[in-house]
């Protein structure tokens, strides 16, 4: 078993989910969105597990340096361009995915 975790350095909630794989001795791979963006692949299955809308953080400081809030935009685009305006950590377990810490969901998975 092997969890994507995408994320950043700077994201608490990604570091706290590292941890939480890592104390299990679950296998994770570390993708850091400041360095690499998700592929049209990872997006769509994803956005399969968690609604492509869910996606967006309007809270965060890229989104906010972009204006998106008051531009009309194709979110799909939008994310696959600026991978800094995805809700953070993304963790992805085969078809399953969750979008911010939620160790409760995560326990179900490791049953």
């Amino acid at each position: 078993m092997i969890i994507q975790i995408f994320g950043t350095k700077k994201c608490k909630d990604t570091k706290k989910a590292e941890r939480f794989f890592k104390e299990r001795k679950i296998q994770i791979q570390m993708v850091d969105l400041a360095q690499k963006a998700l592929s049209k692949g990872e997006m769509n299955r994803i956005a399969q597990a968690v609604g492509l809308d869910n996606m967006i953080d309007p809270t965060s400081k890229r989104y906010e340096d972009l204006g998106l809030k008051y531009m009309k935009f194709d979110l799909q685009e939008k994310l696959l361009e600026e991978p800094l305006i995805l809700k953070t950590p993304i963790v992805r377990l085969q078809q399953k995915a969750t979008l911010g810490y939620q160790p409760e969901v995560w326990k179900e998975w490791l049953k």
